[in-house]
Order: structure tokens, then sequence, then C-alpha cells
């Protein structure tokens, strides 16, 4: 589902409609009458809008602020990441990764503006759908089910960003009217989050002919990630037990096939943000442009721009293992050896001590080979090691035998490789929470050692020029009288490090914490470290009951007026 299908046609359509005699008349070319777009092509036209705002880039001038990955909002804001580049460098970011927050920041309008423009374009699908008379009865339906499918999704992503907000559906959106969107933020939407997905869930079809579309088992999983958010582990429960017994998916045998163009839309994938390059599009928009900063910065590599996204040390040390097994409790004591300080014409040997295998598919440190490019060399690779840390983000990162073919010709840090929203491994290790809440322990051990297992796949491994494995990777899984599942809190514990192991860098972190109730405990600690290494991170506290959330947008809070008075009201304690 591409950007410019859905606005060149439309540009066509409003210069072909918007000739008159007379110009009292006449319509503004941009906007398009209603009339004009009811029939079959018009409606897909319309559909193809409201996908098209997924990678969150196209709502004004939006892309790494609104990226499908939020990766501003989920990792630089957690313990999985530094914004990295340098300080003077989208200050902006800075001030979300240290806490100092304040609803001015433009980041918070860019998201804003991305999920509620979604919301309205799905909203225009819904509103003009049933007068479609070229349409079957059971076209209509599969159209409204992907439209609310959508509407859902952008109305999760505004309720884990600002809890509070407003849900618009097709019955309060007036196109005409500008103040129509203007309602309060006083109720709890999930229950409107439910509706759609559950309507999405009855009437998509379990497979689609299009990539890009979603299924049946794409709405349950985000309907089943709604009950999770909610605490509702029953409810979840039956959802993720429908997708495992579908048999429809399967865990990738090799681990990284998850974060590569040439393996997108694959058979652990449920849903994927999709990316294309060289398709006609000016300037390669359709590529991944939410990540576009997010590359090593130079020394003749993979790019020279820009040095963001860092990962940070405490993931990196997360990804240490003791006889095969993760270390929740002391994983942060000591750090894996890096190159900080050192430069890339000096020698260095990377740390010898037992890893994760997923550690070297999930960043790039000095003296493991980084995809295809050859070896990371280090410092040459970072802008600034003594402000963002010595590593290198690395699963959405193009290989260098992609550049050409699956990259922008302008610009290869646009590229086709996927966002991967929701994949198997994802549900497995949601059921496996929802199974710890419900008592069912040895269940959710056997879902993680599922996930264990895979990783554990040395044809998988990161491997050396004379395919030897590039760190000495030690993995396990856990035996049946392991302590980690012997009691629901070290359950929960394990179950919780492994979605951090397995998830890591994909945007997901921070809204983890919060929901789960652990946010200021995890940063306080993370802070009380890190402040040793980046200087930055001195006096910098998470506050219970506040920081849970960001706030909503000032700009939007005083477009929400109605007679002088906001509609919309803020966050605590902003």
């Amino acid at each position: 589902m591409k950007k410019i299908t859905y606005f060149t046609s439309l540009l066509v359509l409003a210069l072909a409609t918007s000739c008159s005699d007379d110009f009292l008349e006449t319509r503004p070319k941009a906007a398009l009458s209603s009339e004009t777009l009811k029939d079959r092509a018009g409606i897909n036209y319309l559909l193809t809008g409201a996908y098209s705002l997924l990678d969150g880039v196209g709502a004004g001038n939006t892309t790494y602020h609104s990226s499908a990955d939020n990766f501003v909002y989920g990792s630089i804001a957690s313990d999985d990441a530094y914004k990295g580049t340098i300080a003077g460098d989208q200050p902006e970011m800075s001030l979300i990764e240290q806490r100092q927050i304040q609803p001015d920041n433009t980041y918070f309008r860019g998201k804003w503006q991305a999920v509620y423009d979604g919301i309205a374009r799905s909203n225009d699908v819904m509103l003009l759908v049933d007068q479609v008379t070229q349409l079957t009865d059971t076209e209509k339906t599969q159209i409204k089910a992907q439209a609310r499918f959508l509407r859902g999704h952008y109305h999760f992503e505004a309720k884990k960003m600002w809890n509070m907000v407003p849900y618009i559906d097709e019955t309060v959106y007036n196109p005409d009217d500008l103040s129509s969107t203007k309602v309060p933020n006083d109720k709890d939407i999930w229950p409107n989050i439910e509706a759609d997905l559950k309507f999405a869930l009855d009437n998509l079809p379990e497979t689609q002919t299009q990539k890009g579309r979603p299924t049946k088992w794409a709405a349950a999983a985000l309907l089943g990630k709604a009950y999770l958010y909610q605490r509702k582990w029953a409810e979840a429960k039956a959802q993720f037990d429908a997708i495992v017994n579908s048999g429809r998916y399967k865990l990738m045998d090799r681990y990284h096939d998850n974060f590569r163009t040439a393996t997108n839309n694959n058979a652990e994938s449920i849903f994927e943000v999709q990316h294309s390059v060289n398709d006609g599009a000016p300037g390669g928009e359709n590529g991944n442009q939410g990540a576009t900063l997010n590359y090593p910065y130079g020394g003749g590599g993979v790019t020279t721009c820009c040095g963001f996204y860092q990962p940070s040390q405490n993931l990196v040390n997360a990804f240490k293992t003791q006889n095969g097994l993760p270390m929740p409790e002391s994983f942060n004591t000591s750090d894996v050896k890096n190159d900080q300080g050192i430069e890339s014409n000096q020698a260095f040997t990377p740390d010898q001590g037992e890893f994760d295998p997923r550690l070297d598919h999930t960043v790039g440190r000095r003296g493991i080979p980084f995809l295809d490019w050859g070896v990371h060399p280090g410092k040459a690779y970072v802008r600034d090691q003594s402000y963002g840390g010595p590593y290198s983000p690395r699963k959405h990162v193009m290989y260098r035998s992609d550049v050409g073919s699956l990259t922008f010709s302008g610009n290869p840090r646009l590229n086709a490789n996927n966002y991967r929203m929701i994949r198997y491994a994802h549900v497995l290790l949601m059921l496996a929470e929802a199974e710890v809440e419900l008592g069912n322990l040895t269940r959710a051990r056997d879902l993680v050692n599922m996930i264990r297992n895979r990783a554990a796949n040395p044809d998988g491994f990161v491997k050396t020029a004379d395919g030897k494995p590039a760190a000495n990777y030690v993995i396990k899984p856990y035996a049946d009288a392991d302590p980690a599942f012997s009691t629901a809190a070290n359950a929960r514990t394990a179950v919780r490090f492994e979605s951090r192991l397995e998830l890591g860098m994909e945007g997901h972190r921070f809204f983890d914490l919060a929901r789960w109730g652990i946010a200021d405990q995890v940063m306080n600690a993370y802070y009380a470290v890190e402040k040793a290494k980046r200087t930055y991170f001195n006096g910098v506290n998470f506050i219970k009951g506040k920081h849970e959330y960001y706030p909503l947008p000032l700009q939007e809070i005083v477009n929400s007026q109605v007679g002088g008075k906001a509609t919309l009201k803020q966050n605590p304690n902003y």
C-alpha cells in the first residue's frame, strides 16, 4: 500500500475536476468532492491513503517524528538506546531521552498529526463506502474491515502515547466541519479500539493476496495486544491461542530473516509496514523514511549520515549469558568490553564472554561482521563515541548487496526493508505473558523456549568470513526444573527479559515498561549507572505518575478550543 498511488492518483483527479466556467463554483484543487470518489477506484484511493500513514510519513512535515517503529518514544526513551549523533543535533529528541519533556516539543505534535490524520483518512472511507453502488455488500464489508483495523491501530498508537485521547469515528467526524473533531479526551477509549478490532477480526479473511493488507490474524494479534495492555489475561490468551492453533505462522529458522529486505513478508510476519523504492515515487518517499537518520555515520562504509539511534551499553549487557541462560538480576553489574575511545586503526579484541547470538543481530559492535559490509570498524562508524557510545543500530540497515536494487537510487538510507509491526515471536511472548498471569507457568516456559531454541540455531549465527561464529555464542532453553519458572514472580521476570532480548531496538521497550508498571524502577536504575558514562543523564529522574505517558501537544490543545475553551485536557503533572 504505497503513498505514490494515493497522492498521484488524487492529484490527477483533482486537476481533472477542478475546471469550471465560473470560478466561484470551482473547488480548491487540493479538495475533492465526495461525488468524485463514489466509485470503485475512488474508494480504493481513499483506502490506500489510510494505509499510507502506517509508516508515519505524509501528515505534514513528519518523518522520524512519527516513524512506525517508534524508535524515539519506544527505544530512545527507554534503556535500549541513546539518541546518538552529537549533542546539538535534533535537540528535541535529546529532551525526550533526558526526560526534559514539555508539551511544546514538536516531536509529539508530529506523532499526533500522523495518527489522527490516519484516523481521518480511515473515517473518510467509512463515510463514503456505503454510497459506492459499484461495490457488492461483501466488498463493502471488506473495505470497512480494513478501514476499521487501521482506525483501531491509529487510536492504539495514540492511546499508548498519551493514554487519555479522543476517539473519533465516522459518526463524529465531518470533513466539512472543522469543529467536529474538537471532542474532549475524558473517556477511556479501549472499548472503542476493541470494537474496531473485533469488527476487523470478524470480517477480514484469513489470507490476503496483496501484501500489506491485514488478515483476520493480524486483527486477532492487535486485539490480543489491546487486551494485554488492559490486563485482560484470559481474553488476550484466547486471541493468541487462536493464532497459534491456526497453524498459519512459524518462527523463521534464522532470527535475522525478520530484519532484511530479501525476506520481507515471511512465514513469521503477521503484519508489516510495507516499504518500496525506485517505484516512481518522488524522492524515494516510499522507502523507510522513518529510519533515515539511524545509520552508521561514516568511515567509508554504509553511509555518511547520520549516526542516530545507538544501542545502549545496558542493552548490550543484557545479552550476556551464564551457562546459556540470561542474567536478569546481574547483567548490568559489569560492562561488555567495548572500543570506547579506541581509534579504528588501533588494536581491539572483542569481549570473549558468553553471549546470546541475538546480540550481534541487534547491535553493530567493533570486531563483528556488520551484515555484508565487512567487520564493524568501531569508532569510524560512530559520529561521537563520547556522546552516543560505541555501538551502531543494525536491524533496519540494508545489506551492501541491496544497494541500487532495494535502496533508493538517490539515497541508500531509503530502502525497502519493511517494519515488522507484529511477528509470530511477538505473539508467542505475549501469550507467555498471559499464561504467567493465569498461573500456567509450564506453558509460559515452553513458549519462551520456542523463542530461545530458534535463537540457538547455529545456521542463524553471525559468522566470520571463514564461516565460524563471530563471537562466543552460548544459549540454551530453560530446563524443566529451572527456578526461573518456579514461581509467578520469577516467570514474569523471565518472560519480560526474553521480550527485551527478542524485540530489542524494535520500538516496544518503553511501552512495555510503562504497561508493566515498572518504568520508574527500571529507568531510574538505568540513569543511576548511565550517568557515569553519559554525563547528560546527571540529575535525570523518571517521575512515577507523570512520565509513563507523554504530554498532549500544546498546539493541539490550543487548536481544540471551542468558544475560547480547550476541549482537550493535558496529562497529569505537565
